[in-house]
């Protein structure tokens, strides 16, 4: 008699065989695994046989993006002549006040890095002040201490209408205050040019 018994994977017989000629009976075991599967193999392929396809070249990102910017816009002058201040002079009318104005670019990005930058707007914001500046164009005259009112200071003076020959010329009357140095007190009563 024959018994199969299914263990751990495998079969196993266990059987009891008659010795025809009336013997004792032999038991026996046998443990039949079947063999295991081989998984079908293709052949393999050596390196130099066949080619590997080459790796794709990557696609460059492209970006591009609007960026804005503030800058300043100088103030420029302008000078007028002001016949009320002294010949030289200035002074300030109209203080100057900067601008500003607002540029908008497009910028271009390979791969991250900056590839190009293109303005594409201009604003003005705020308009400058144009600074104003008066220069003075007032002949100062200067006159001589020794004398009130104003008898100019020259290598000589005379009074106007007289018979001097200047080269500078006085109208008077003209109060004597210090050293006569034109002699135009003639009379000596203190005033020249009275006459």
């Amino acid at each position: 008699m024959l018994s199969l018994l299914l263990c751990c994977g495998g079969l196993a017989a266990i059987g009891s065989t008659a010795d025809p000629e009336g013997g004792s009976a032999n038991t026996s075991s046998a443990a039949e695994s079947p063999a295991p599967a081989t998984p079908s193999l293709s052949p393999s392929v050596s390196a130099g046989d066949a080619s590997e396809p080459a790796s794709p070249t990557p696609t460059p990102t492209v970006e591009k993006r609007r960026v804005t910017e503030t800058r300043s816009i100088p103030f420029g002058e302008r000078t007028v002549q002001d016949s009320s201040l002294a010949k030289g002079k200035r002074k300030v009318r109209t203080a100057g006040v900067k601008g500003s104005k607002t540029l908008t670019y497009e910028v271009t990005y390979v791969n991250g890095e900056q590839t190009g930058k293109k303005l594409v707007d201009e604003v003005v914001t705020r308009r400058p002040v144009t600074q104003v500046v008066a220069v003075g164009t007032k002949e100062t005259r200067r006159c001589d201490p020794n004398y009130s009112g104003c008898v100019p200071i020259a290598s000589d003076v005379d009074c106007a209408g007289g018979s001097g020959n200047g080269p500078a010329y006085v109208s008077g009357p003209v109060r004597v205050i210090g050293n006569d140095i034109y002699d135009l007190d003639r009379d000596g009563d203190g005033y020249g040019c009275d006459d």
